[in-house]
């Protein structure tokens, strides 16, 4: 027989300004207990840049009229906006006996699962964590562990405004940034890339889904 599958809550977020959404993962991961379900939220972001905690100043070389703001998560300077799907897991790690590395590792397998639905071949560098098709960077990702919890996650590159990464010294590593779309070359919307995510993330990580449409990640977490 197979392992019980545990309970995820999946909140489908929508269009969100990314400080609003920080702040809730940080108190909902503050207020969390041992019985507290873990949850995996879906949504794209407003444009912003964000430094994650090993970023460098330099790095964002003209931000514009867009606002930078500093994250706690690790890595670098990287953008959101519209277009890019985002999926912040927030999970027991100690409750689950999984350790940061092996997080990192589904991560980025549920991201190469999602492309080879759409017959696109990704792989991953053991320095720089991510995906990458060919010699350019689909997917980021960025995590931060708490009370042996994790928050943050992903972002996928999927039908965006690449331009404004030209704005900024991306994940400090001045690598070339892609798209699916551009890889297809034809449009794709972020709800059908984050419904094959969340297929992959629940197989790799033996969840069963339970879902919400709704815009408040959590009682114990801010309103959105």
């Amino acid at each position: 027989m197979g392992l019980t599958k545990r309970s995820l809550m999946v909140r489908r977020l929508g269009l969100q300004p990314y400080n609003d959404v920080y702040q809730a993962m940080r108190k909902f991961t503050e207020s969390r207990n041992a019985k507290t379900a873990d949850e995996l939220w879906l949504l794209e972001h407003r444009p912003v840049f964000t430094q994650g905690m090993t970023d460098n100043r330099a790095h964002i070389l003209s931000p514009g009229e867009i606002p930078v703001i500093k994250s706690d998560r690790g890595g670098h300077v990287t953008y959101h906006g519209p277009g890019q799907l985002t999926a912040y897991a927030l999970l027991d790690l100690k409750r689950r006996k999984l350790g940061v590395r092996q997080l990192v590792s589904h991560l980025e397998n549920a991201i190469l699962r999602t492309l080879m639905d759409w017959q696109v071949v990704g792989h991953t560098r053991d320095a720089a964590p991510g995906v990458y098709v060919e010699n350019a960077k689909i997917a980021s990702l960025g995590l931060r562990i708490r009370r042996g919890c994790s928050y943050h996650g992903l972002n996928f590159n999927v039908d965006m405004d690449l331009s404004v990464w030209q704005r900024i010294n991306a994940c400090g590593m001045n690598v070339t940034m892609t798209q699916l779309r551009d890889v297809l070359s034809t449009p794709i919307k972020c709800r059908d890339v984050a419904n094959r995510l969340l297929h992959h993330f629940c197989l790799l990580l033996n969840y069963e889904a339970s879902q919400t449409d709704s815009v408040t990640p959590s009682e114990n977490a801010a309103n959105l």
